[in-house]
């Protein structure tokens, strides 16, 4: 799914979590996103829930913001460790990241 095909399905619910096993720690997510991601003191990056926390435990998932699509997409595409998923809420597919087809 393109960007574009989401903007024309009206922005289909999605969400978004990273893999830390696999996290390099280069921020380029922070980057892009940084509403969405932030480097911990660890070193690894993760996401950040609605109240600006950032959401610690293994597959922890956050809502993308239709207005932040873009650039969570981008962040997923450039990240060197592959480890950001993106997917659909309503059928758990993974629409952006590693494992989309």
């Amino acid at each position: 799914m393109s960007v574009q095909q989401a903007a024309e399905t009206g922005g289909e619910g999605l969400e978004v979590w990273i893999d830390q096993d696999l996290c390099t720690g280069d921020g380029i997510c922070a980057q892009y996103a940084p509403e969405v991601f932030e480097l911990d003191i660890d070193g690894l990056a993760y996401v950040k829930g609605s109240d600006d926390e950032l959401l610690q435990a293994p597959g922890a998932t956050t809502p993308v913001p239709f207005s932040l699509l873009r650039d969570v997409v981008d962040s997923a595409r450039e990240c060197p460790g592959e480890c950001i998923h993106v997917r659909r809420i309503s059928d758990m597919t993974e629409v952006y990241g590693p494992d989309a087809e």
